[in-house]
């Protein structure tokens, strides 16, 4: 028993240097620069004036605000989407590889590359979201310019760029569920919604809380997509910056790092809470 342990940690050891080196260290390092100030080269301890400066900052609010907003959006609606395009997919068309293959390829091109695609769609002037809102004489808003639009823009864009990993993921999924449920369903004249609701939604269950982990954690930590959409920026005025622009603007921008490692324990605190909660619920959910 002793020399399997011994072998069990031997085998473990890569792994355990490796999220040794490169994610608790890390976690350690921002954690402790949290308390210091100055230039990233000569930083001096300063107690908790940043957490003071950053809960003072009206900046770092709306930040959070706006992460927080695009999280409770973006991500139960794409998640209903998914669902929905992959149980029609896997209920209803034929050759799913081909449908599977073109929904995935999103997930594997560069978001900067669909960011650029992105800006030419929601462009106000010239735009085809805003040609197709002309056509059935919709209002065509100023997606990219206008501040009070910017988040909401941000949002569409979330939605539709994690529509690929969450489709093929429930795919995968609906494969597994044992056909013969579906068959005794038939069996007993269940329709199509009864059988969708007893015996898919159900099966489902692990995975979307799987999903939507996934998803809360990606949502609380976009800033790809803000960079793509908005050329580098964060919208007019910063109205779409989120928590993790923020941190890239303090760091980097700014040239305060400290201030930004202070944002980042807040926001790494705030996705554990949440996190943890949305485990729990969804547990509750499952049983």
């Amino acid at each position: 028993m002793k020399t399997n342990n011994k072998k069990a940690w031997l085998y473990l050891l890569p792994t355990i240097i490796f999220v040794s080196l490169f994610s608790i260290f890390p976690i350690l390092r921002a954690l402790g620069m949290s308390f210091q100030s100055g230039p990233l080269i000569n930083l001096q301890w300063t107690g908790v004036s940043n957490y003071q400066y950053i809960f003072t900052d009206p900046e770092f609010w709306r930040a959070l605000k706006n992460t927080l907003l695009y999280a409770v959006i973006a991500v139960p609606s794409a998640l209903v989407i998914s669902i929905f395009l992959a149980w029609s997919i896997f209920s209803k068309i034929r050759h799913q590889s081909f449908f599977e293959t073109m929904f995935f390829m999103p997930y594997v091109t560069s978001t900067i590359a669909i960011g650029i695609v992105f800006r030419y769609i929601f462009n106000g002037d010239y735009g085809m979201l805003n040609f197709l809102l002309r056509l059935i004489h919709f209002p065509a808003p100023n997606w990219l310019d206008d501040p009070s639009m910017n988040m909401t823009t941000l949002i569409l864009f979330g939605i539709w760029t994690s529509l690929a990993f969450n489709i093929v993921i429930l795919m995968g999924a609906l494969r597994n569920i044992d056909p013969n449920y579906y068959t005794l369903a038939d069996m007993y004249g269940a329709s199509g919604n009864e059988k969708f609701w007893r015996i898919t939604m159900p099966q489902l269950v692990p995975t979307i809380a799987f999903l939507l982990t996934m998803n809360i954690i990606g949502a609380f930590k976009i800033y790809t997509e803000v960079y793509a959409l908005f050329n580098g920026q964060a919208g007019i005025g910063n109205s779409a910056t989120t928590a993790v622009y923020y941190i890239y603007n303090k760091f980097q921008m700014v040239g305060t790092p400290g201030v930004a490692m202070a944002a980042t324990v807040v926001l790494f605190l705030i996705i554990l809470v949440v996190t943890f909660l949305q485990r729990k619920m969804m547990k509750r959910i499952g049983r």
